[in-house]
């Protein structure tokens, strides 16, 4: 399958689902026929050519997939196939997008964290089972489960393939926010494995929320999201080395960095703060703005750096803030100030045995000339985490040390 048959089948996946559930509802049996249509156009379209009407003729294929599947239901099933059957698919064929409905659906509160980031894959990415569990590391077997099941937990909460009601709508956007920002980490730095990044899941996860910030265009937190992911994702091709050596954002070639992504998201951040009080997610874009206008490291802004984090301690508090806020404050105040910070950390269930605390107290100690605790940091950090890349730098770090 070429790179331009994929790409217009992901971005046309979420329009063709939507029309299928607000015609017969039955999210599971909708999302089975939209796959079953997208297999079909993949085997066919690099070869025989994209139709006319490439969305019209998913949504025939995938109508006719329901209707077989109607037909081996009971009775009463059968009489509505007829009724629908009757129907011309291109009566279905309309201009209203239901993507943005789509994401709300695939990020219902019934569901689990898992089953969000997966149903969101599968339904609105268009990604296939098999890719999304080589994505997260998991059985091809249990991911199908995990969809399955997250299919009939949306069936068995009666949720309604609507947008959901003003007085929730706020709540549920940040969840969808939330996933897709889960996506894009995991995509930037692997949790497990031997790759550092998976650029498939950050591509993957700029692209829907471009989908949600065309959807919600006056949104500045989505604007914040999608300007925080084109200037993290900018620097991907400095942070490692050909042999797959991490190389930290200091010691980075800021040639290689992506300018059009840079001017991209600088130009979207910058336009979106004037416009209200800002959001974590703009506060991290600008903050990473920042560290990307720097011509080099040296010139780093570090105080505006720590301004921004003060701000951000204050509207989205929370230990990974924290520990990032330390790093800042250290390049203005200097290590001690740094260690102090993040010392009520180690109370923290959520950050005491987690490998960047114990990776940022030993940049810490390094750099405060206490060279034997801070390589016995290093290797506990490298202990600790399950990222082979992140594990072998550590590991050279402390090294260093001895």
């Amino acid at each position: 399958m070429t790179v331009s048959v994929e790409d217009e089948l992901r971005a046309l996946a979420p329009q063709v689902l939507g029309t299928l559930i607000r015609r017969y509802g039955r999210f599971d049996a909708c999302e089975d026929a939209v796959q079953e249509a997208l297999l079909a156009a993949a085997l066919q379209w690099p070869s025989e050519g994209v139709p006319a009407n490439p969305r019209g003729w998913l949504i025939t294929v995938a109508v006719r997939r329901l209707t077989d599947q109607f037909r081996s239901d009971d009775a009463r099933r059968r009489r509505e196939v007829a009724v629908f059957s009757l129907e011309s698919p291109d009566v279905l064929v309309s201009e209203n997008d239901d993507t943005l409905t789509l994401f709300f659906l695939c990020c219902h509160p019934s569901l689990s964290e898992a089953s969000q980031l997966a149903l969101t894959l599968r339904a609105v990415g268009g990604l296939t089972t098999a890719e999304i569990a080589a994505a997260f590391f998991v059985p091809e077997a249990t991911m199908a489960q995990r969809i399955s099941r997250a299919k009939q937990k949306i069936k068995q909460a009666g949720a309604q393939f609507a947008m959901p009601p003003p007085e929730e709508r706020s709540a549920r956007l940040q969840v969808v926010l939330q996933v897709l920002y889960l996506v894009f980490n995991e995509g930037y730095t692997t949790s497990s494995g031997t790759a550092l990044q998976r650029s498939d899941l950050t591509a993957e996860a700029i692209r829907l929320t471009r989908e949600v910030h065309r959807l919600l265009p006056a949104d500045g937190e989505v604007a914040g999201l999608l300007a925080l992911m084109l200037l993290t994702d900018a620097r991907r091709p400095a942070r490692a080395l050909p042999d797959g050596t991490l190389v930290p954002l200091s010691d980075q070639d800021r040639t290689l960095w992506v300018r059009p992504m840079l001017d991209e998201g600088v130009a979207l951040i910058t336009s979106t703060l004037p416009q209200g009080p800002p959001g974590p997610y703009q506060l991290q874009a600008a903050i990473a703005a920042v560290h990307d206008e720097a011509p080099a490291a040296a010139d780093t802004d570090w105080p505006q750096i720590v301004a921004l984090y003060q701000l951000l301690s204050s509207v989205s508090p929370n230990p990974m803030v924290t520990l990032n806020h330390a790093v800042a404050l250290s390049m203005v105040q200097g290590p001690e100030a740094a260690l102090q910070m993040i010392a009520p950390l180690d109370d923290d269930p959520r950050m005491a045995k987690h490998h960047r605390l114990a990776a940022v107290r030993a940049h810490l100690l390094e750099r405060a000339g206490r060279r034997e605790e801070a390589r016995e940091w290093y290797a506990l950090a490298a202990r600790r985490t399950t990222s082979l890349p992140e594990q072998r730098y550590l590991e050279s770090k402390a090294a260093a040390l001895r």
